[in-house]
């Protein structure tokens, strides 16, 4: 009837309405003719694929019915969840899908279903939702893999897991609540979300002690904190909110700029605002404008030189704790710096330029693996410096030699093409994603985005700084390609003046074991051929020696 404005005013809806609560579900329970949800084409289908794995039918058993709609409701909900790229983990989003998944195995084992399966639900839902959702049938098969690699990781736990609560029960005698520190070993040892353990107690009309687990946590949490060796950028955030409010903000200018000048607006030294900084002293310094690049998206924070009437500063890191606040982490090297004062602020270029060329290359990088291993392929973390890239995305398996070598070679090729990169400094959000910029899950982005451009192959939402042209990286190899954590891969490469310093040890290397081994490069391979037969024949030959000395031994004995 009504709609609250930002002043809280009640302004009357020009056509009033009633919320009836009809969501899409019970409108098709309505059409269908059917008394409830999960009797309706949208997951029926999942149910009968539950009945044909556990071999139950549905409608015999209330419980038994209980679990089915359990994993149907699940495995739905994971199959969208991963294929939108939230991943298995022990926070935020990550975790709220591990607890779903980890409810539906539980579910599955009340059917005397003994191994992995709610993996091979995710078709099923591929199978009903694809018209509506077309992109579940290029991620399904690495949606199907996420979910079978967490299924086998709890399968591994729950059943020892089980065990130590039954124990534990059996032990309570008459008492009705589960200890807080059993509900701890439960989710710290063996992974039970604690929510699971509160199902199974409340089957068995007991609860669980939330305080005695809490305690166990805030243990936990105070080992964690004494054994961090961070910044001190989370302890400071409230000081910097009241900056933000208080009207002091930091305009960057580093997108066309390396050199600027700023007024210091703020120091602060052992967590305190001080009026100034001296010889020795190193210290948070604010200045009103900034060239320097705080660290976020993956780039690394600028370093380089501050310098006032009074006093020089080396810069010795950049960060960003809050959009609009960019700290300077400084060492007065001489004089002192004052709150007020102006001063010249110089990035290092050399610095800056590696980073851009690693960003730039992050992007073609990026934009590449989805054309080479699929569109299912998105950033799941990144490390852009001046003397490297590290890059972690959503991937099912390894990836082989020859699939490196042809992303190595297509990279290096997009290089070569010396396309522009193009920034477009303020486009609104939805506009940005309907033509096609990829987006980092993981990032909140605001109303309006900035969108870097590569080409006509690469669209990313990135607040960072970049080459002029892709040309300008010149070289890239990529160093490593390892997992770094479940259905996530990570790509370290080197481009630019980097990627020549690689390549350049790699020719010494090759020059210095040619020496030792005394024949040219063309001959190393054939040289170390024979060098590991020999070896093996030399080996051969001992073992044969001692057989026949032992032999001979043993005859003397006798």
């Amino acid at each position: 009837q009504y709609d609250r404005d930002k002043s809280g005013k009640l302004n009357p809806l020009p056509n009033p309405s009633i919320d009836t609560g009809m969501g899409l579900e019970r409108i098709t329970a309505v059409l269908e003719g059917v008394k409830s949800n999960y009797d309706t084409d949208l997951l029926r289908g999942i149910i009968s694929n539950v009945e044909e794995i556990s071999g139950k039918r549905y409608g015999d058993d209330p419980a038994a019915d209980v679990s089915m709609r359990v994993m149907a409701d699940h495995a739905r909900a994971v199959t969208f969840l991963i294929s939108d790229g939230v991943f298995p983990s022990n926070e935020g989003r990550g975790y709220v899908l591990r607890r779903i998944l980890r409810r539906a195995v539980r579910h599955a084992k009340k059917l005397g279903i003994e191994e992995p399966c709610l993996y091979r639900l995710t078709d099923r839902v591929r199978d009903i939702m694809h018209d509506a959702y077309p992109e579940l049938d290029e991620r399904i098969g690495f949606v199907a893999d996420v979910v079978r690699n967490e299924e086998e990781r709890f399968f591994e736990t729950i059943d020892r897991g089980l065990e130590l609560l039954n124990a534990e029960i059996g032990k309570l005698g008459g008492e009705k609540v589960i200890h807080g520190d059993t509900v701890f070993k439960l989710y710290d040892t063996f992974g039970f979300p604690v929510d699971l353990t509160e199902d199974i107690a409340r089957e068995r009309g007991l609860s669980l002690d939330y305080s005695g687990f809490e305690k166990e946590m805030e243990k936990q949490r105070e080992k964690s904190r004494k054994a961090w060796k961070g910044g001190e950028e989370e302890g400071l955030e409230p000081l910097y909110k009241d900056f933000v409010s208080g009207g002091l903000t930091v305009t960057f200018t580093g997108y066309g700029k390396t050199r600027d000048t700023g007024r210091i607006t703020a120091i602060i030294k052992d967590g305190m605002l001080v009026d100034s900084a001296s010889v020795g002293d190193k210290v948070d310094i604010i200045t009103d404008r900034t060239p320097f690049y705080g660290e976020s998206g993956g780039q690394v924070g600028d370093k380089g030189t501050m310098e006032g009437e009074g006093g020089v500063a080396e810069v010795t890191d950049t960060k960003k704790p809050l959009p609009s606040i960019i700290v300077h982490h400084a060492a007065v090297k001489k004089g002192s710096l004052w709150v007020g004062d102006e001063v010249a602020l110089r990035v290092n270029e050399k610095l800056r330029h590696g980073a851009e060329t690693h960003h730039s290359t992050t992007h073609i990088l990026h934009a590449v693996l989805r054309e080479v291993l699929g569109k299912h392929v998105g950033q799941a973390g990144s490390l852009v410096a001046p003397g490297r890239l590290r890059f972690d995305f959503t991937h099912h398996s390894s990836v082989d030699d020859k699939e490196l070598r042809k992303i190595e070679d297509i990279i290096n090729e997009r290089i070569r093409w010396d396309d522009r990169v193009v920034a477009e400094p303020d486009v609104p959000y939805d506009e940005a994603i309907k033509r096609g910029a990829m987006a980092f899950f993981q990032e909140k982005y605001g109303d309006r985005v900035r969108v870097v451009s590569i080409g006509e192959y690469s669209k990313e939402l990135c607040g960072g700084t970049h080459l002029h042209s892709s040309g300008e990286a010149g070289l890239f190899k990529i160093v490593s390609e390892t997992a770094s954590a479940a259905g996530v891969r990570r790509i370290e490469a080197v481009s630019g003046e980097s990627a020549w310093n690689f390549m350049r040890g790699l020719e010494d290397r090759l020059n210095e074991a040619s020496r030792i081994l005394r024949v040219p490069e063309s001959d190393l391979i054939p040289r170390l051929g024979k060098l590991v037969e020999e070896n093996e024949s030399i080996r051969r030959e001992l073992e044969s020696v001692k057989s026949r000395m032992l032999s001979e031994r043993t005859g003397d004995i006798m």
